[in-house]
């Protein structure tokens, strides 16, 4: 069954939890920078000792779902994403915010100099859109951040170290706001 399908079963359900074994598979890319442990990846990308990236565009297939997991097969190998902090967004729905049908590649192309290297850094600057803010350092956990229009995307480098992405009216990064070794991990000058 197509996606769209399933988007239309889940509306139609309303509030009902579809279970793990009825989500879609499919293939895509990663909408977003992920860091991995090489097994495992969390919604709070969290940039942990020992984590490396996964790059935004990297081809990827959702083979399944476990208790809040999403099992995707990347270069070859077996990778889980973790709905450790977004788990008001079913698997189904998870999935997708994660692993696009689109490559981003061609849209990062188009963007200016400054953003497409503060993307490949996994970094934040002025002027970035939340589209791009997520292909950077990923999506902001819904249960401190319930809507993607917000003024301001609470964000998390680690289990210590906040930020807050803070947008102007037109959408666009007006401020990164948190303590100094932070910014240096997150904002790209």
């Amino acid at each position: 069954m197509p996606i769209r399908h399933f988007a239309v079963v889940a509306t139609l359900l309303g509030t009902l939890a579809i279970p793990a074994w009825a989500q879609p598979t499919f293939s895509g890319y990663l909408c977003c920078n992920l860091r991995t442990d090489g097994s495992w990846a969390s919604d709070s990308n969290y940039a942990e000792s020992g984590k490396r990236i996964i790059p935004v565009g990297t081809p990827v297939k959702v083979t399944g779902y476990g208790r809040y997991r999403v099992h995707i097969e990347v270069n070859g190998g077996k990778q889980d994403i973790g709905n450790d902090y977004s788990r008001d967004i079913d698997l189904g729905g998870f999935a997708q915010r994660w692993v696009v049908q689109e490559d981003p590649a061609a849209k990062i192309a188009s963007f200016p100099p400054k953003i497409q290297s503060a993307i490949r850094e996994a970094r934040v600057t002025k002027g970035m859109t939340r589209e791009q803010v997520a292909m950077a350092v990923g999506w902001p956990i819904s249960s401190e951040n319930p809507k993607l229009d917000a003024e301001i995307w609470r964000m998390w480098i680690s289990s210590f170290a906040e930020y807050q992405v803070v947008f102007d009216k037109a959408g666009k990064v007006r401020e990164i706001v948190t303590d100094p070794q932070t910014k240096n991990l997150v904002v790209a000058d």
